[in-house]
């Protein structure tokens, strides 16, 4: 996990350090980082490798744009797994997103209420 789960520096460099903009955009990704999350349990179901690697494509850029290091970092690693071949490797990056997320979430949540 990385030190700070959302690097404000990172994203103030986009923002201005804009504290109304940086709650929307951090609002935006916590809203969809645990949909992507969760749209990868049923990507694995479906052993779909093309929709894996899209949506861990996608979850790598929106992290590592809003500087959500840790969760960008674990999708760059989830996102060449074949979800057919690897089940279990594809649950263990699944299992470190979520946990990664969680962290994430946890500190927006906490960005939002100061």
């Amino acid at each position: 996990m990385a030190a700070t789960p959302i690097d404000l520096d990172h994203l103030a460099r986009y923002t201005g350090g804009d504290k109304a903009l940086n709650s929307e955009i951090l609002k935006l990704f916590n809203g969809q980082l645990g949909t992507m999350v969760s749209e990868l349990l049923t990507v694995l179901q479906q052993r779909d490798a093309r929709k894996w690697r899209q949506v861990t494509h996608t979850i790598k850029g929106a992290a590592r744009g809003v500087g959500a290091f840790g969760v960008g970092e674990a999708a760059a690693a989830a996102e060449p797994i074949d979800p057919a071949l690897s089940q279990d490797r594809a649950i263990q990056m699944i299992e470190t997103l979520r946990v990664e997320g969680e962290a994430v979430q946890a500190f927006i949540e906490e960005y939002l209420a100061a």
